[in-house]
C-alpha cells in the first residue's frame, strides 16, 4: 500500500494517508501500533462533550488544553455520521482531540448481529485512527472490543503486547447474565494475547473477572459513565462530573 503511487487527479476516498508507513499484521491487514507509553487519565469526556469544549473555548483561547482523554464510547451517530463523522473528516476530528491530554481509540460500533464484514471494517478503522493519532503525536489509549470466538481471529490484531487499554462496559451487555461468559472469555483472551499492564475500564469494574485480573498484578482503573454519574446527581450524590 505504502509503494502505490496515485494516479493523477485521484482522490483518497480510503484514508489510506492515514496508514502511511504502517506494517500490518499477516491475517487480517490490521495496521500495527507501537506503544509510547503514557499516563492514566485525570478523567474521560465523551468526544460530543469535547466538540462542545472545543466551540466555547478556541476563539477566546485559541491554544487552550484540557488534562481530560477523550473517549467514543457514545452513539456512532454522534461522532460517525454523514456530516461530521470523524471517519470522513479525520482532520477535522484531530484539530479538536489535540487540545486534550490524549484519546482513547474511537470505539465503532461491533455488534454480534452485523455482518462480518462490517465488523472487520470497523475495527480496521479503530487501529488505523491509533496508528495516525500516534504518528501526529497525541497519547493513545487501545480501545478493545471482541465478539463471540471467531472475532478474536482480528479483533486484538495490531494492538502491542504490554501496554494500557480501555475496555466499555456500558453497552457490553454483560448486566445480562446470559452475555457475561462471552465477555468474560474475551477478556481472559484479550489479557492472554495483549498482556496488558493496565486496563482502564470505562463504566463498572465491580466484576468477579476484574478482582481476579487484579489479583495477577493488573491495575484496574475504573472510570464511571455519563449515565451512572447523573444518576449519582440526580440522587443527591456528587456533582463533580468529569468535564
Amino acid at each position: 500500500m505504502n509503494d502505490i503511487i496515485p494516479r493523477a487527479g485521484s482522490t483518497d476516498i480510503w484514508n489510506a494517508y492515514m496508514v502511511y508507513g504502517a506494517s500490518f499484521t499477516p491475517n487480517s491487514d490490521m495496521p500495527i501500533c507501537h506503544y509510547l507509553g503514557g499516563e492514566i487519565p485525570k478523567k474521560l469526556i465523551s468526544y460530543d462533550k469535547a466538540k462542545h469544549i472545543f466551540k466555547s473555548r478556541i476563539k477566546s483561547e485559541p491554544n487552550f488544553k484540557s488534562d481530560a482523554y477523550v473517549h467514543f464510547y457514545i452513539d456512532d451517530q454522534k461522532f460517525d455520521g454523514k456530516r461530521n463523522g470523524i471517519w470522513l473528516y479525520p482532520e477535522k476530528a484531530y484539530d479538536i482531540l489535540c487540545h486534550f491530554a490524549g484519546v482513547i481509540s474511537p470505539d465503532f460500533s461491533t455488534c454480534q448481529d452485523f455482518p462480518d464484514a462490517l465488523k472487520r471494517y470497523n475495527f480496521y478503522r479503530m487501529r488505523t485512527f491509533d496508528y495516525w493519532l500516534h504518528r501526529k503525536g497525541l497519547p493513545v489509549i487501545y480501545n478493545v472490543r471482541w465478539g463471540t470466538k471467531e472475532t478474536w481471529q482480528y479483533c486484538f490484531d495490531g494492538i502491542p503486547n504490554s501496554c494500557m487499554v480501555c475496555i466499555g462496559t456500558v453497552a457490553s451487555g454483560i448486566r445480562k447474565k446470559e452475555n457475561r461468559p462471552i465477555f468474560v472469555a474475551g477478556l481472559f483472551e484479550m489479557v492472554k494475547r495483549i498482556s496488558p499492564h493496565t486496563i482502564v475500564v470505562y463504566g463498572s469494574s465491580n466484576l468477579e473477572c476484574f478482582k481476579t485480573l487484579a489479583n495477577t498484578g493488573i491495575q484496574i482503573i475504573s472510570f464511571p459513565s455519563q449515565t451512572s454519574l447523573a444518576f449519582a446527581t440526580l440522587k443527591g450524590g456528587s456533582k463533580d462530573e468529569q468535564t
